[in-house]
């Protein structure tokens, strides 16, 4: 698994800033992603992919332990496709 900081540490390595710096890069660039999210609009990052946000409608299920039907609200998700430089990369 690769955390926030692990990747601001690699990008402080590989352009010469401090680990402070690209920390600060890399939150803020979660932060939009994020706040483009929040207001429903897609994020794409050609060569990587999108981030789309799809809404989930309201729905019956039934719970697993007991058997009883139960009412799942409507939500909202962020979904995110891959760009196919990502896919053929996965699938060398």
């Amino acid at each position: 698994m690769t955390t926030t900081n692990e990747i601001a540490d690699k990008i402080a390595a590989d352009h010469g800033l401090t680990k402070a710096q690209s920390k600060t890069i890399v939150e803020a660039v979660l932060a939009e992603i994020t706040a483009a999210a929040v207001t429903g609009a897609e994020t794409s990052l050609p060569g990587f992919g999108k981030f789309k946000v799809k809404e989930t409608p309201a729905r019956e299920a039934r719970n697993p332990a007991t058997g009883a039907m139960i009412k799942v609200a409507a939500a909202k998700k962020v979904t995110f496709t891959p760009a196919k430089s990502l896919k053929d990369a996965l699938n060398k």
